[in-house]
């Protein structure tokens, strides 16, 4: 099975516009800018860059062969299929491990995307006139009526939970991520070199 990767696609397109932003500006910067005002402006975005990767870019729920994987923004977390229990949604996914209960980061049911879901439900109980229409595409409606991107999720999740069970392997880990920790100490170094820079 090949990794099927699971995230909000807003905030990750988001990441990566930031990410040609800041190219742009520090560019920008080493061309153009003068000290102080660069040193502080290159920190401000390097700061923002860091949470940016952490918060919009790093996310995930990674499904892979012997287990699911899922990156929060500092820590990574593996449960092989085995040990998936419930998977539920609330404003986040939340996979049951054991005694172990892991919120996702991502993909989230905001309340604008349960709304839409519900004006979605709502139509697909109306009976479909149109004649274009094929069975196929009703049916495919009528699942996607009423769930949210974290729903579809969680559901497949659980479904491969259930049918790849045998193919598990490992247990369940939780651990801090170096590249978040990586990120977190660039960010602070930076602002640590600002501020000792510009006394």
């Amino acid at each position: 099975m090949n990794q099927q990767i699971f995230r909000s696609k807003v905030a990750w397109l988001f990441g990566w516009v930031w990410l040609v932003f800041v190219a742009w500006n520090v560019w920008d910067l080493t061309r153009h800018g003068s000290m102080p005002s660069a040193l502080i402006a290159g920190a401000a975005l390097g700061v923002i860059t860091a949470l940016v990767f952490l918060l919009a870019l790093r996310p995930a729920i990674v499904a892979e062969a012997g287990g699911v994987r899922i990156r929060n923004p500092l820590r990574n977390i593996y449960i092989p299929w085995s040990d998936v229990g419930e998977v539920l949604v609330t404003h986040s996914i939340i996979i049951e491990s054991g005694h172990t209960t892991i919120r996702c980061w991502t993909p989230q049911a905001t309340a604008r995307e349960r709304a839409k879901a519900a004006r979605r439900a709502e139509r697909g109980r109306k009976p479909v006139m149109e004649a274009n229409v094929s069975k196929g595409e009703q049916a495919a409606a009528e699942l996607l009526a009423g769930r949210t991107h974290a729903d579809w999720v969680a559901l497949q999740l659980t479904e491969m939970s259930v049918s790849r069970a045998a193919e598990s392997s490992g247990e369940t880990r939780v651990a801090w991520s170096p590249s978040s920790l990586a990120a977190v100490a660039a960010a602070v170094v930076l602002v640590v070199v600002t501020i000792v820079a510009t006394i």
